[in-house]
């Protein structure tokens, strides 16, 4: 007789606000599990004996470890077990790609549905903020050993990198060259889909353990990366991400109605252009609006633009949807809210009316080649498709670069092709003694989570090198 009990094959659906409402508002689209679900949800997790799901964190959190105290009724051991790895679960329960990392080598996933491991970290998250009393916070600064480590960008890497560093004995000094620590997570992510009081609150535990935080800090201006060294600094981390915008090169970006989509999301996420005029910052969104990109900025930027009062919003993007690099749930989102794909299409220029305003774009339609060096097909144009969509609004989301601002004061820090800052992958170390990177200026534009994990070697690697150094 075969006592196995039946698995569970179907996940639990998480609750999300109806897409005609949520179209129309930034409060938050995933509404979370309620008790009842994260507990049903968790009770399908296997424990198995050789859990893939481990394998597939960028920081190794002890999946099994904090789903197995959630089905004890733990809730506290399942804080614990899960931050003891990862210093932002809020954060990385809502906007990691988990369907690309721990979810796809989870072993359910041979079967059926795999566990929601973003679901249930983020209910666990959730779970602290609402029973602060059960979860000790206070006192959580370690022993101080005398060393001092400088981390250049309060992002996902700047973060990661201080917390561990903090808990390891070190005083930690981060440095932000804006008002407000977060980086991407405070200018970059709407507000629907992370909101801005889960990040302070992740901010707030990292600045418990003892790291000192410091705003309005632009390194490379204020101060070098050298002069760090010089007031006695013993390890820099560089993550300030990868602000710098990149643009169509087509005629017409200078137009009028213009955003690159770094400024468009960072004036309605960090500066509140959607409270306006509550907050002083006015953003101007026309009828039509068209985003050029199909990655998760895209994505973002169009649901903002919806959420702004555009009446119709186009992504237009060159390849199929196959190649579309944006996650699948933030593409259905934008699907189930009206966003209008316009696939294999690329813009020729964008024109301008009398008073130099964008009223318009041209586009050709493409077919789809031989992959290129990313593996994605390369697009090629269609013989006369040419045609043409008015607009009053254009936003470019093709990716962003590094800052050059530390690059170009900082002698002896060697650099890739791509404007990168050259790093060893398995230590985050530089071509420059005591310096280290991790995150975007390393990678170029990626995820929270895997910046995170490059975040979490470095501050190894750093710990290793100065109890080596003496």
């Amino acid at each position: 007789m075969n006592d196995k009990p039946k698995l569970n094959l179907e996940r639990v659906p998480i609750p999300k606000q109806a897409p005609e409402e949520r179209a129309t508002n930034f409060d938050e689209v995933a509404l979370g599990y309620r008790e009842e679900q994260a507990l049903q949800e968790a009770g399908r997790c296997i424990d198995c004996k050789k859990p893939g799901c481990k394998d597939g964190c960028p920081v190794n959190v002890d999946i099994p470890g904090f789903i197995r105290a959630m089905k004890d009724g733990d809730m506290p051991g399942a804080v614990r077990i899960l931050k003891s790895k990862n210093s932002l679960p809020g954060i990385c329960g809502r906007v990691c790609p988990q369907e690309t990392q721990c979810e796809l080598t989870c072993n359910l996933i041979k079967k059926g549905a795999p566990i929601a491991i973003g679901r249930l970290e983020r209910y666990v998250a959730d779970w602290e903020i609402a029973h602060p009393e059960a979860v000790e916070r206070g006192g959580q600064e370690a022993r101080r050993n005398g060393r001092r480590v400088a981390v250049v960008g309060s992002g996902p890497a700047g973060l990661t990198c201080a917390s561990d560093l903090a808990k390891l004995g070190y005083g930690v000094t981060l440095f932000e060259a804006l008002h407000v620590a977060g980086g991407v997570l405070m200018y970059g992510i709407p507000e629907f889909r992370l909101p801005k009081t889960i990040v302070q609150g992740e901010v707030d535990y990292v600045k418990s353990l003892g790291v000192e935080i410091r705003l309005n800090h632009v390194i490379g201006k204020i101060a070098t990366v050298d002069e760090l060294l010089e007031q006695g600094f013993d390890a820099v981390f560089l993550s300030p991400g990868a602000g710098a915008p990149m643009f169509l090169d087509i005629p017409g970006e200078n137009l009028s109605g213009v955003y690159s989509a770094n400024e468009f999301l960072t004036r309605t996420n960090l500066m509140k252009a959607y409270l306006f005029p509550e907050y002083d910052t006015p953003i101007q969104v026309g009828r039509r609006v068209a985003v050029f990109g199909a990655g998760n900025v895209a994505m973002d930027a169009s649901r903002c633009a919806l959420r702004l009062g555009a009446d119709e919003v186009y992504i237009i993007y060159r390849r199929s949807l196959t190649e579309m690099p944006a996650r699948l749930e933030e593409r259905e989102n934008a699907e189930e809210e009206g966003i209008i794909f316009r696939l294999q299409t690329n813009p020729i220029r964008l024109v301008g009316d009398e008073q130099g305003r964008v009223r318009a774009v041209e586009l050709y339609e493409t077919e789809l080649g031989e992959p290129d060096e990313s593996g994605r097909r390369r697009p090629v144009r269609k013989p006369g498709s040419e045609f043409t969509i008015e607009i009053d609004t254009a936003i470019p989301a093709l990716g962003t670069r590094p800052n050059p601002i530390i690059p170009l004061s900082t002698k002896g820090l060697e650099l890739t092709r791509w404007g990168t800052v050259l790093t060893d992958e398995a230590t985050g170390r530089t071509s420059k003694d005591r310096v280290w990177c991790g995150g975007d200026m390393a990678t170029g534009a990626a995820t929270v989570i895997s910046a995170m994990g490059a975040a979490r070697r470095a501050a190894i690697d750093i710990d290793a090198w100065l109890k080596g150094s003496g």
